[in-house]
């Protein structure tokens, strides 16, 4: 039997299958030190566990409406409003499976075949997938190292075409961990208004910033750019909740309204007792979001200048997120392989270090690096990567 070419086009992820062979070299007794995981190492707070379990307990186990709790959106609003500033209605907020099954879905209400939408590089691995999937086409702006892996506002002019419909914007990035200022994305903002083009502003790890540095959402700065822009968040990274699969978009009505239809065909709705958890997530304390990234601020501190004195290594500095994004070019020249993805496999095979190729994302000299891991594992992981690159260069 063929299969649809809509996935038979489609890449596996790279996150997933390094991380699938790390866990069979465990399984196999092999001392693998993982650094490829995309979510924090800490349980779900205990009030939001206790909120599950008391939602289950008291037989709210049914069907809920297909956008979500209205109880759960409330708390969104209340978020929204909160960190941001932004007011929005009920109508205008729909709850998903996941932060990527809210992008999923508007990408499938908003895209008809051929249809463009800007993707800057590095990019996370399924923006480029879930356009396709829904037969748009990605159009790549190479987010250069020397500007922090940003576009500029000229980039972005060069790529907007009659095709082009949106654009997204990750801040903070994954792979990078880089943040967007206020005054860079007003002027990208600038553009979109112009050019009438939609902004996907992705802000799941708006809750892990570090320094000095803030999170802005470029929907906070005009109402203009509110009515073009569809926020995508979740509860994934900021409260270690990527099991309980709860994200949500929140934009204009009608984008809303179809992206509520089309889950009311294909999900039903959000797992019910999860909704519930995320009730509790959101307006219960937030201390242990806060705790959680005191604790990947130290180890970003720790980490990140043992990294840049292994030879062969430069790495921007992450503001975000929980990764760090080396280029290792020059590493993997040192070392005799004939590029990056060959390093990694060495990493992986000979120093038992699993990293995420930089290929997946978009730029192949780069890895990506998660410290969403004890420190102990960290210093242990990047300690074996020090020796591998000392001895090969030596050789």
């Amino acid at each position: 039997m063929n299969l649809a070419n809509r996935v038979m086009a489609l890449t596996p992820s790279t996150t997933l299958a390094i991380t699938a062979k790390a866990k069979e070299l465990k399984e196999q007794g092999v001392d693998v030190i993982g650094l490829g995981a995309g979510e924090p190492d800490f349980n779900t707070p205990g009030h939001i566990l206790d909120a599950a379990v008391q939602s289950m307990n008291e037989g709210y186990t049914k069907y809920t409406p297909s956008a979500g709790l209205p109880a759960l959106k409330k708390a969104i609003i209340g978020k929204l409003q909160r960190d941001q500033g932004l007011s929005y209605k009920p109508n205008e907020i729909i709850v998903a499976n996941g932060a990527k099954h809210a992008l999923y879905t508007l990408f499938q209400v908003l895209l008809n075949d051929g249809d463009e939408v800007i993707i800057p590089t590095p990019y996370w691995v399924s923006y480029p997938e879930q356009v396709k999937l829904a037969g748009g086409v990605p159009v790549y702006i190479e987010g250069l190292e020397s500007n922090q892996f940003k576009i500029t506002p000229e980039q972005l002019i060069k790529s907007i075409t009659k095709k082009t419909k949106a654009v997204i914007i990750n801040s903070p990035s994954n792979p990078t961990g880089v943040l967007y200022s206020a005054e860079e994305l007003t002027e990208l903002g600038k553009i979109c208004l112009e050019e009438n083009i939609l902004i996907v502003s992705d802000e799941i790890y708006e809750k892990l910033v570090y320094g000095d540095h803030k999170h802005i959402s470029i929907a906070q700065l005009s109402p203009e750019l509110k009515e073009q822009t569809i926020i995508i968040n979740g509860v994934s990274k900021s409260h270690s909740m990527t099991g309980w699969r709860i994200g949500y978009a929140a934009g204009n009505k009608e984008i809303i309204e179809a992206m509520t239809n089309l889950a009311s065909h294909s999900t039903s709705n959000p797992t019910t007792t999860a909704q519930y958890a995320t009730i509790a997530a959101y307006n219960g304390t937030q201390e242990p979001v806060e705790e959680m990234r005191q604790a990947f601020e130290k180890r970003l501190e720790i980490i990140y200048d043992k990294l840049v004195s292994i030879p062969g290594f430069s790495c921007v500095k992450p503001q975000g997120a929980f990764y760090l994004y080396p280029n290792v070019k020059k590493a993997a020249d040192l070392t005799g392989y004939n590029n990056v993805d060959d390093f990694v496999e060495a990493l992986l095979v000979e120093a038992k270090v699993a990293v995420i190729p930089g290929s997946g994302f978009g730029t192949p000299d780069n890895i990506r690096l998660s410290y969403a891991t004890s420190l102990d594992q960290l210093e242990k992981a990047v300690s074996r990567i020090h020796k591998f690159v000392e001895s090969k260069c030596q050789a």
